[in-house]
């Protein structure tokens, strides 16, 4: 086997023992009580439950000995768990060239008789031994080594079923955890939806009104609102079907996408008054992520920007820029602002300021709640800063 596949097994093999988040636990009554027969069985006064990692041999359970870990290097456990046998015995340590100058033998601990057998998970790596010492030359038999294999098989077993509770646990929590998350998600949706219906009823109304008095001037403009507005509608309603299938999706489908354009769709998809101008980023750029997720949180801090703007000229700028590790959007306003006692309420589902929007509606306290949730799921921050009067910059961290 060439140096380059032992590196690669060696590697697995310390990813496999780390999925277990066993080493450098605290002794456990379970184990200490495996250890304890262990040296009853074989009738010898030491007995171990140990795990290797690339330096150090952890003892979970130590019975006999107040030591509680040892170099790799010094370990017969390490030579028990590179071999293919099920059991590596060596009688007489002293004798043994492999571990006659180890300081584990001449030193004060005296260490001459070894029996281990390796701790082999399901996947077939060896996490590492189940093992028993004597400070003399010693032998066990046939009916003492089987002990010992059932011993470890005990020990492999209880810590699969660990593994599998964790993993359940995970499973359930990220399943709670998505339920919410789609709760809230349907409530911001529909919200959202208002806004593109109420431009295509908005330009409907007015198209009927020029119909009837026949004039056509300006017509084309509010028809390319309509169309515009219902495209951006019917895109929602298919990621909402989407996601109504499959939760993760939202977070999980990952795609290349440009910034500018998802930008400017949303911009199309809002009733943006006559007065409010919005800045889009300089240059074009490209994200990949989770452009559902994306959209929502750029359509939530745009939308709250313009709703509540109450400057004749009302300015909304998002900026934009990325390194090697995340990317980093600011979205600002110069609107009605916001008071520092209220920077971390907002985030919370259906707190609300008393602020009215300049159709003289309330907000419903939905938006940057799913905002934060998603950002969160993003691996990512936001953070505020606002004045009263002079209007509020949110800033958005995404990991890459």
């Amino acid at each position: 086997m060439s140096n380059s596949t032992l590196d690669l097994h060696e590697l697995q093999r310390q990813n496999a023992l780390e999925s277990y988040h066993i080493f450098d636990t605290e002794s456990e009554k379970e184990f200490d009580e495996l250890a304890s027969l262990a040296s009853t069985i074989c009738n010898v006064p030491i007995a171990l439950i140990t795990f290797i990692d690339a330096d150090r041999q952890a003892f979970k359970s130590h019975h006999g000995t107040d030591m509680t870990e040892n170099r790799r290097e010094l370990s017969f456990c390490t030579h028990a768990i590179a071999s293919s046998d099920e059991i590596m015995i060596v009688d007489d340590a002293r004798l043994d060239a492999r571990f006659s100058d180890n300081p584990v033998v001449t030193g004060p601990a005296h260490i001459t008789f070894y029996a281990g057998v390796p701790l082999i998970n399901e996947d077939g790596y060896a996490l590492g031994t189940i093992c028993v010492f004597d400070q003399k030359a010693n032998s066990i038999s046939q009916n003492q080594i089987s002990a010992l294999k059932t011993l470890a098989k005990q020990v492999i077993d209880k810590l699969e079923l660990r593994r599998k509770v964790r993993q359940l646990e995970k499973t359930n929590q990220d399943l709670l955890n998505s339920n919410v998350l789609i709760q809230k998600f349907a409530s911001m949706a529909a919200h959202d939806i208002k806004n593109p219906l109420s431009n295509i009823l908005l330009s409907s109304q007015a198209l009927k009104m020029r119909h009837e008095k026949q004039q056509y001037e300006g017509c084309l403009k509010l028809i390319d609102l309509s169309i515009s507005s219902t495209h951006g509608l019917l895109d929602l309603v298919n990621e909402m079907l989407e996601y109504s299938k499959s939760p993760t999706s939202l977070l999980a489908n990952k795609q290349r996408f440009s910034l500018n354009s998802l930008i400017k769709k949303i911009k199309d998809m809002l009733l943006i008054p006559k007065g409010i101008r919005i800045k889009f980023p300089d240059e074009r750029y490209e994200m990949y992520t989770s452009l559902i997720a994306v959209d929502q949180i750029i359509l939530n801090l745009l939308n709250n920007a313009i709703r509540y703007n109450d400057k004749d000229e009302g300015l909304v700028e998002i900026r934009f820029q990325q390194d090697d590790t995340h990317y980093r959007f600011e979205v600002e306003d110069n609107g009605i602002g916001i008071a520092e006692e209220h920077f971390e309420k907002i985030f919370v589902s259906n707190f609300t300021l008393g602020h009215t929007d300049r159709t003289n509606t309330k907000g419903t306290g939905i938006g940057l709640s799913i905002v934060k949730d998603l950002v969160t799921a993003l691996d990512g921050t936001i953070t505020i800063k606002s004045a009263v009067g002079i209007g509020t910059t949110f800033f958005v961290s995404l990991k890459k």
